[in-house]
C-alpha cells in the first residue's frame, strides 16, 4: 500500500524533521478527493505538531488496514461497516465528525429523465430502464456500499445488470473520470463532484432525498488490540477534530461558493 502525504505537510515535515510526532490514518478517496485535507492537515500541525500521513484508499480497505492494525485511526462513511469495526473490537468507539451527500451525476441532456426522479429509487429505476451507461466505484468503498444499498431499495439487482453498468473498481476521482468519458450516469459524493475538474458534458442531476444523507466518523484503533497503535495522538487529534476550530474550518470550506461539508460532532 503506497502511503501517500499531502503536500503542504510533508513540506512541513521535511522543515521541521525530528521535531513533530507522527500518526497514520486511513481515510477515504472522497474525503481526499474534496481538498479538505489540505485545510486541515497544516493547522493540525500548527496546533499540535503532529504530521498525519494519510493513507488514501475505500472504506473497506481502511477498515481493513484498521483491522491490522496498520494505521493509528480511520476516518470513513458507512456506518454499518463502521459498527462492525467496533463490534469486533478493533477501535475504540466511533465519534461523527462531519456530513455532506451523495448526488447523481449525469449526461446534462438526461436521456434517463434522472432529474425528474421524485427519489433515489426511482432515479435509480430510471436508469436501470433505459440502461443507459452507469458507472459504479465497484471498490468496497462507503460510496460503493451505499450504491449498493440503493439498488436494492430500488428493486434492482446489479448482478443481472448488462454491459450499460460498468464497475471500475477505482477511487471517486478515477469513477468520475470514466462517467465523463463514457457520458455516463455516475454516483458521487457532492464534495468529489464540486472539486472534480474534468466534468465535460457531465451534470449534477438530481440531490436532496434524505436517504443519499453522508456522514463522516473518526474511530481510533483499539491499543488492547494492537499496542503499537498511537492510541494518545489518536485521541489528541479526534479532541481537535470536533474543537471551534475545526468546525470553523470544515464549515467554512466552499468551492464556487458551495458549502462542501456541514460539521456535526457533538462536544
Amino acid at each position: 500500500m503506497k502511503r501517500l502525504i499531502i503536500g503542504a505537510v510533508a513540506s512541513m515535515a521535511l522543515a521541521t524533521a525530528g521535531l513533530a510526532e507522527e500518526m497514520k490514518m486511513a481515510v477515504t478517496t472522497s474525503f481526499h478527493n474534496s481538498g479538505l485535507a489540505e485545510i486541515l492537515l497544516p493547522e493540525i500541525k500548527k496546533d499540535l505538531g503532529l504530521d498525519v500521513q494519510l493513507l488514501v484508499v475505500g472504506t473497506g480497505q481502511a477498515i481493513r488496514l484498521g483491522e491490522a492494525g496498520d494505521v493509528d485511526a480511520v476516518l470513513v462513511h458507512s456506518k454499518k461497516a463502521e459498527e462492525k469495526f467496533l463490534a469486533g473490537g478493533h477501535g475504540t468507539h466511533r465519534r461523527e465528525i462531519m456530513y455532506n451527500d451523495f448526488v447523481f451525476i449525469g449526461p446534462k441532456a438526461d436521456a434517463a429523465g434522472v432529474s425528474g426522479a421524485a427519489d433515489a429509487a426511482s432515479a435509480l429505476q430510471k436508469i436501470a430502464g433505459a440502461e443507459a451507461a452507469f458507472v459504479s466505484r465497484g471498490d468496497d468503498s462507503g460510496t460503493h456500499k451505499k450504491e449498493l444499498s440503493l439498488w436494492a431499495s430500488a428493486g434492482v439487482d446489479p448482478e443481472g445488470f448488462g454491459d450499460w453498468y460498468r464497475a471500475v473498481g477505482a477511487g471517486m476521482g478515477a469513477a468520475l473520470n470514466t462517467a465523463s468519458g463514457m457520458d455516463g450516469y455516475i454516483m458521487s459524493d457532492r464534495a468529489s463532484w464540486l472539486n472534480f475538474g474534468n466534468k465535460g458534458g457531465l451534470a449534477l442531476l438530481f440531490a436532496g432525498d434524505p436517504v443519499l444523507f453522508n456522514q463522516y466518523a473518526y474511530i481510533p484503533v483499539n491499543p488492547e488490540k494492537h499496542g503499537h497503535v498511537k492510541n494518545s495522538l489518536a485521541m489528541q487529534l479526534e479532541d481537535w477534530l470536533v474543537s471551534d476550530k475545526a468546525q470553523e474550518l470544515i464549515n467554512g470550506y466552499q468551492i464556487n461558493g458551495e458549502t462542501l461539508f456541514v460539521f456535526n460532532a457533538k462536544q
